[in-house]
């Protein structure tokens, strides 16, 4: 097997999250066909007890400690630097040191980044004879944007900033390097319209699902109390799109339903839940869980699934994990883009708040959705596998 080098922002395990599944499921596929050489930070001192787990599937690895808050500090030289505040943020010497080693020492196929801020450690001529590839995952610049136009007046003002520096980035990078992939055709299709004059270099996987862990075959013991009817979100709750999309649920949305169905529930599943989320728990419909050993049974006992997102790129995970577990799920316009789904066949699509509810309240009372739950497992087994959406990574890198 080659040697290839992997740069992640954040070590790919566990995969607790979106980002995280998509890097550990790429790692593990990778240490199939190469002998990977893991770069990533640690931003989390409870994920330093995985890096055994990590290095079983790595023929070396360098993972460095970063300090969200002194983070955060030092990507204000960005503003001085002309830089996406990322860049400064994730900018270690050690790293680049262990970079410039591996790349040394070794007869590299290629070297994969995941996630623009890491594209540092190879941009420029230096490693221009270096076959280069990138998965952006999403357009995060555009994101930024979305942030923007939601954000109080000085924070319009960094959104704004991050939001076209980044963008600046994004298109060096994708000039730059070899091959860049992003999490669904629709995203690929996008960025090839921001970014026109070179099409051959743009691709993309899709985000997979285990079908085989996320099953509703499993016996799984209901956390709910008999006769709920179980509204469930599930995903990390400190990250802003999330709390974003619960806030806006339960304020808007929430109300209403329990004044026209009996037993409703809404459970927040996510590990950290930001102290907006824990807010919401005063409410006696709603139940904010924390972390959890496993989601699925609150997928698998719900009476629906819900995406709310207001601020979304690429494709939700969340979304694809509940469609496997045969529920049926909700999102927004926003949650929707990327996922091949057929609306009111394998998922709803709701728009608005009386949409939003309209939906729900038929949803929990009358069941008329009953064969959409197979339908969206069905789709996902056949089109969102780990397996065949890697491979088309590997073809790439093996080009």
């Amino acid at each position: 097997m080659q040697p290839l080098l992997l740069l992640c922002h954040r070590i790919p395990f566990p995969p607790n999250k979106g980002d995280k599944i998509r890097s550990y499921n790429m790692l593990k596929f990778l240490s199939k066909y190469y002998q990977v050489h893991l770069g990533a930070f640690i931003d989390d001192s409870d994920d330093f007890q995985y890096e055994s787990t990590v290095a079983d599937m790595c023929t070396s690895h360098c993972l460095l400690p970063l300090d969200p808050k002194f983070a955060k500090l030092r990507s204000l030289s960005g503003f001085i630097k002309g830089t996406p505040l990322g860049l400064p943020y994730y900018a270690n010497s050690k790293m680049q040191s262990w970079v410039d080693t591996v790349i040394a020492e070794n007869e590299l196929a290629g070297a994969l980044v995941f996630s623009s801020t890491m594209a540092q450690y190879l941009a420029g001529n230096r490693y221009a004879r270096l076959k280069r590839c990138i998965d952006f995952i999403d357009i995060d610049s555009d994101k930024w944007a979305q942030y923007k136009n939601k954000a109080s007046p000085i924070m319009k003002l960094v959104y704004g900033y991050e939001a076209r520096m980044l963008f600046a980035w994004e298109k060096r990078i994708a000039h730059e390097f070899d091959c860049s992939f992003f999490v669904s055709e629709k995203e690929s299709e996008l960025f090839k319209k921001m970014v026109p004059g070179i099409p051959e270099k743009i691709s993309y996987f899709n985000n997979g699902v285990d079908t085989d862990y996320f099953s509703p075959e499993h016996s799984l013991e209901s956390p709910y109390p008999d006769a709920c009817n179980a509204i469930v979100f599930t995903g990390a709750m400190n990250y802003w799109a999330n709390v974003d999309a619960v806030v806006w649920f339960a304020n808007e949305v929430l109300p209403a339903i329990c004044e026209k169905v009996n037993d409703v529930k809404f459970y927040i599943v996510g590990f950290k839940p930001d102290e907006k989320v824990k807010a919401l728990a005063a409410s006696p419909y709603i139940e904010v869980t924390g972390a959890v050993d496993d989601v699925r049974p609150y997928l698998a006992h719900a009476s629906v699934a819900v995406a709310p997102m207001r601020i979304a790129r690429g494709v939700q995970n969340k979304v694809l994990e509940a469609m496997a577990m045969a529920i049926p799920a909700v999102t927004t316009p926003q949650g929707y883009e990327g996922i091949n789904a057929v609306r009111e066949r394998d998922l709803i699509v709701a728009d608005g708040v009386n949409d939003w509810v309209d939906t729900l309240v038929n949803l929990c009372t009358k069941n008329s959705y009953a064969s959409m739950g197979q339908s969206a497992r069905n789709l996902v087994v056949a089109d969102y596998s780990w397996q065949s959406s890697l491979m088309r990574l590997k073809h790439r890198l093996d080009d």
